[in-house]
């Protein structure tokens, strides 16, 4: 859950004057629905579902589509669909579990324009954007750049986060006052602020993507070794790491660790948040590490060892075309 984003709520209706307008329809051209079927017996359709739709934006003249990566994650097949009603065949060509971005080759015409990249790293607090999704743009405001930690093991060194959220935020475009893309939807949270609890998009930057589109267009990944991964669900509690689920399929359920553990300490280095327990884990090398975890259950302490994971073993492949 995002912190401290009141200083950025204040006057907020003033960053609309003397902004020029941006073609709207224009940038909803290149935004199209999809829809992914995923088979009953996949590893993550117990969570997300075998039938997943949302928001990608057409990246290419030639019908390549970026969006959020557990819309397609594991898909049998893909359906994209323009805002003129056309429905085009896709093929869910890449994934990328560290940045959570997805994309997906369409296999016929879309005849759509492709928007082009901004620079992430320049958009700042205040500023005047848009979210462009299925059905509509939704004039918003960049409230904060900061770090983002997920309870399913991810986590991102500095996220965007914007308000009002779009109501198809999953996948929906970022796109900046000069009509450029900034970053892709991922998530809808909710924020305590001076003006009460709000909701708020949660947006991967595009500038994320830069370093590793050649490798997922040409190999369907990135090309660095995987994280290590547990099978764990955890959140932030009173200053600590409290695992709320663990993955019965996974390295952490295997270890014996339990729901409503403590962990303490990764390699005798203590970790008091969840984004403390995500670098430490990470650090410890890559996929496959054994890693020694110190963890307080019934009030008693234990050291468990754990052997991590490659989370992409456990995922259907997509098949390069």
């Amino acid at each position: 859950m995002p912190k401290s984003l009141a200083p950025y709520i204040w006057d907020m209706k003033k960053l609309h004057e003397h902004q020029p307008a941006l073609d709207t329809s224009k940038i909803l051209r290149s935004v199209v629905m999809v829809d992914a079927t995923i088979p009953e017996d996949s590893f993550t359709a117990p969570m997300l579902g075998t039938e997943r739709s949302g928001s990608g934006i057409v990246i290419s003249d030639k019908g390549l589509v970026l969006t959020v990566g557990y819309l397609i994650m594991e898909a049998e097949s893909v359906t994209l669909t323009t805002s003129d009603g056309r429905t085009v065949e896709g093929h869910p060509m890449a994934f990328d579990p560290e940045t959570g971005f997805g994309l997906v080759q369409a296999l016929g015409t879309l005849d759509l324009p492709a928007l082009s990249f901004g620079d992430s790293d320049k958009v700042a607090p205040g500023e005047q954007v848009y979210i462009a999704g299925v059905g509509e743009i939704v004039e918003a405001n960049l409230l904060a750049k900061q770090e983002f930690a997920g309870y399913w093991e991810y986590f991102l060194e500095e996220a965007l986060f914007t308000t009002p959220a779009h109501p198809a935020w999953g996948g929906a475009g970022l796109v900046g006052k000069d009509g450029r893309l900034l970053g892709i939807g991922s998530l809808q949270l909710q924020a305590a602020t001076s003006e009460g609890t709000q909701d708020i998009n949660m947006i991967v930057p595009i500038n994320l993507l830069t370093p590793v589109l050649d490798d997922l267009l040409t190999h369907g990944k990135p090309n660095r070794p995987a994280r290590p991964w547990l099978g764990l669900f955890s959140a932030d509690h009173d200053g600590e790491v409290a695992v709320v689920n663990v993955d019965p399929r996974g390295p952490a359920a295997k270890a014996g660790i339990e729901p409503g553990d403590i962990i303490r300490d990764v390699r005798d280095q203590s970790v008091d948040s969840l984004a403390d327990f995500y670098r430490e884990i990470w650090a410890s090398g890559s996929a496959g590490t054994e890693i020694t975890l110190r963890i307080i259950r019934d009030g008693r302490e234990q050291w468990v060892r754990v052997r991590s994971a490659d989370r992409g073993d456990f995922l259907r492949k997509p098949m390069l075309q």
